[in-house]
Order: structure tokens, then C-alpha cells, then sequence
């Protein structure tokens, strides 16, 4: 069984390549060892996608 972690006091921030004007904005929370949760900044109360660690500095790696 997974356990979701609690998000409410994650401190989010925004992709430095981030759309300037508000859109297409992705945030991630560095708050949690071994799992990095994202975001839609436009949905901040909305459902986060949570990911191993190692799999978010993989898929990161390959996008740039």
C-alpha cells in the first residue's frame, strides 16, 4: 500500500522556464527525501503528481 504525503505546508516553486505571464507553469516542492511532488500552478489546490526522486532527475536529465 502507498501512503500519499501530506502537501499543506509543502513550499512549492515554479520552473525557471516557466511561461513569464502565469501559464503553463510547473511547481515541485523540494520538502520531501526521495520524492518530488508537481504541480500545476494554475490548480494549486489541485491534485499533485508525486514521483521517486531518482525518476524526476531522469526525466529532468533527458529534457535538457
Amino acid at each position: 500500500m502507498t501512503h500519499s504525503p501530506e502537501l499543506s505546508t509543502a513550499r512549492w516553486r515554479r520552473s525557471s522556464y516557466s511561461n513569464s505571464n502565469g501559464g503553463e507553469c510547473v511547481e515541485i516542492s523540494d520538502d520531501f527525501p526521495g520524492i518530488v511532488p508537481v504541480r500545476d500552478s494554475k490548480n494549486p489546490t489541485g491534485p499533485a503528481l508525486v514521483v521517486q526522486a531518482a525518476a524526476w532527475t531522469e526525466f529532468v536529465t533527458f529534457l535538457k
